[in-house]
């Protein structure tokens, strides 16, 4: 058997964390992936924004392969934390949109280039701003799944939806009464835990 190339599994993980990212936001109402459910303002679409920034940045521009995308919440001057959200004007279709454009561009460049190959992160500071490509896939590979990681608690929190995928919950089987006296067990462990022998 060979061994695939170290490509084909990066790809394969930056794909799958692209996918749940994107599967979160599906069967929800304009409001339920766009409302801030943590008190930093955590949501589901601002985190799809998000990722495609960090695809255009760190698996194009970096590498000297600029996308030609329009992304005012990054330029010089833009409000704070302006793509952690979308606006009432900035449409779920723009943004899915956007997301996926962003990962032709980097598979492109992940196709294009060797995995040695060295680039300049821009916004790094200077001296310390050098990256291989290797090196780059795996950090928007950790941030992507990090990122769906948050948006499955988003999800569940709206409408107690779970998992990876419509065909992969990744959780214990059980039905709703299961999981409410699973919880119910859980909290009674916190409980006792915070007042030892009681």
């Amino acid at each position: 058997m060979t061994a695939p190339h170290p490509r084909t599994d990066l790809h394969f993980y930056l794909q799958s964390a692209r996918d749940a990212l994107l599967w979160k936001l599906e069967g929800l109402s304009e409001y339920d992936i766009r409302r801030p459910a943590t008190p930093t303002g955590t949501n589901l679409l601002g985190l799809v924004k998000h990722a495609a920034g960090v695809e255009l940045g760190y698996l194009g521009e970096t590498f000297g392969r600029p996308s030609g995308e329009s992304l005012p919440w990054l330029e010089d001057g833009a409000e704070a934390n302006a793509d952690m959200w979308a606006t009432a004007g900035e449409s779920r279709e723009e943004i899915v949109s956007l997301y996926r454009r962003a990962w032709a561009h980097a598979d492109a460049t992940i196709e294009a280039l060797p995995l040695d190959t060295v680039g300049r992160v821009p916004w790094w500071p200077s001296g310390r701003d050098e990256v291989t490509l290797h090196h780059a896939v795996v950090r928007v590979i950790a941030d992507t799944h990090r990122h769906a990681g948050h948006a499955d608690i988003v999800r569940e929190l709206t409408d107690g939806a779970v998992g990876m995928n419509d065909g992969n919950s990744s959780m214990a089987p059980g039905d709703a009464a299961w999981w409410e006296s699973h919880r119910e067990r859980l909290e009674r462990a916190a409980r006792e835990a915070e007042a030892p022998g009681t």
